[in-house]
């Protein structure tokens, strides 16, 4: 490799990193890094101050651009639009955890939707990338007090929107582990002892598959689903059966389920103590390829 190319690799996951927060899609973070790529090439490196500040600048504005036109077809998306997921490898520490759940999860990507653009920039830079406010005024062309402002709403609306409860992984791991036993075998009282009486469950399926578009509200009802779900495929042929695996889903333990050998769904949890509160269900085909691909290697 050239020189202009080790330095760029150098960069690409915190680039990577900051453009799929930025946008809540592997596929568009990964265009975006391309098109700073490109943009790297076409520039005398050798004149920069700082390579990492150009490159965080440069990824920060097509990031901008990019969720300013994606923000207007979100508004026509078919149901409930939630970020597509990815599998990650278990933290080895809880300090990775807590910095994990805290800057990646599905639930906080979710939140980030709640902010325009800008904010969201200024946002993920200062609380997650810890870049200093004249730093970041210089990146979004505007003052650094404006940039404070801007951070500082942002924090009390994502504030509002996180999970009133933080539950050890160790509490996440086991429920999840008792759900996924309880989906398989157990009856519908069972299974609605997992829930909170007020539980929500929302998907995306992006008009692809069937969905609830205003989300499933009650423990009972959601308990029914699951139910309903395995007693479809129970005791049919194989390549109907039913099948989930806990996994490590954007930094936290989720639950892919299989139907049929084909992964149906990736299922993010919110806790309430030791009761779940919602479940996010992703099941857009679109969403799923990567996660799909990895588990057809």
């Amino acid at each position: 490799m050239d020189a202009a190319t080790l330095a760029f690799d150098r960069h690409r996951p915190r680039l990577q990193g900051i453009a799929y927060r930025m946008l809540g899609s592997v596929a568009e973070a990964e265009e975006v890094v391309q098109d700073a790529w490109l943009r790297w090439h076409e520039t005398a490196t050798e004149a920069l101050d700082s390579t990492e500040a150009w490159l965080v600048t440069v990824v920060t504005r097509l990031s901008i651009d990019r969720l300013r036109a994606a923000k207007v077809q979100r508004e026509h998306y078919s149901g409930h639009w939630m970020p597509e997921p990815m599998l990650t490898e278990s933290p080895a520490t809880p300090e990775e955890v807590l910095a994990r759940a805290d800057d990646v999860s599905v639930a906080f990507l979710t939140v980030l939707e709640r902010l325009a653009p800008e904010a969201r920039a200024a946002f993920l830079l200062r609380e997650v990338f810890d870049t200093d406010y004249d730093e970041i005024a210089r990146m979004l062309g505007k003052s650094e007090a404006a940039c404070r402002q801007l951070v500082h709403r942002a924090k009390t609306q994502v504030q509002e929107g996180r999970p009133r409860y933080r539950v050890s992984r160790e509490t996440q791991m086991r429920l999840l582990r008792s759900f996924a036993e309880a989906s398989a075998k157990g009856s519908v009282r069972e299974l609605e002892a997992f829930f909170t009486e007020e539980a929500e469950l929302v998907g995306d399926g992006g008009g692809k598959v069937q969905t609830f578009t205003h989300g499933l509200v009650g423990a009972r009802r959601i308990a029914q689903l699951y139910f309903a779900v395995q007693r479809r495929h129970a005791g049919g042929e194989p390549e109907r059966s039913v099948r989930t695996e806990l996994v490590d889903i954007n930094g936290e333990p989720g639950l892919l389920r299989f139907i049929g050998g084909v992964l149906e769904s990736a299922q993010t949890f919110e806790f309430d103590g030791d009761r779940i509160a919602r479940v996010r269900a992703q099941r857009n085909p679109d969403k799923l390829a990567r996660i799909a691909a990895a588990f057809a290697r």
